[in-house]
């Protein structure tokens, strides 16, 4: 009868634990992961070269006026209409706030580079 199965071209190394090591694939070329540091260095300084959007201030003025109504209802004990109220308000007074301090920032780093 012909075997149905294929047979192992290579032996599994078993180790005292009882792990098993592969040999590693033929024609992988020895490739080597990127320093892990580096690329997290890498990724920082793309994020923090980034020029600051509206878009990013309004997210960012969104999250900070829902805790800060969520804050005034839960912790300071008002009412939901005057936690959304104060919110709302916040919310209006975060946007320019943030994008104008990332563009300050933004501006700072990048005189400090030059």
């Amino acid at each position: 009868m012909a075997q149905t199965k294929k047979k192992r071209s290579r032996k599994h190394r078993g180790t005292p634990a009882g792990t098993i090591e592969r040999a590693g694939r033929p024609g992988s070329g020895g490739k080597t992961k990127a320093d892990p540091k580096q690329t997290a260095r890498d990724r920082r300084s793309q994020r923090l070269n980034r020029e600051p959007t509206w878009r990013g201030a309004v997210n960012r003025a969104a999250i900070a006026a829902a805790v800060f109504g969520m804050l005034v209802v839960l912790a300071f004990g008002r009412a939901p209409a005057q936690g959304a109220a104060l919110a709302l308000f916040m919310f209006v007074l975060y946007i320019p706030l943030g994008y104008l301090t990332d563009k300050a920032v933004y501006n700072f780093r990048n005189r400090r580079k030059s």
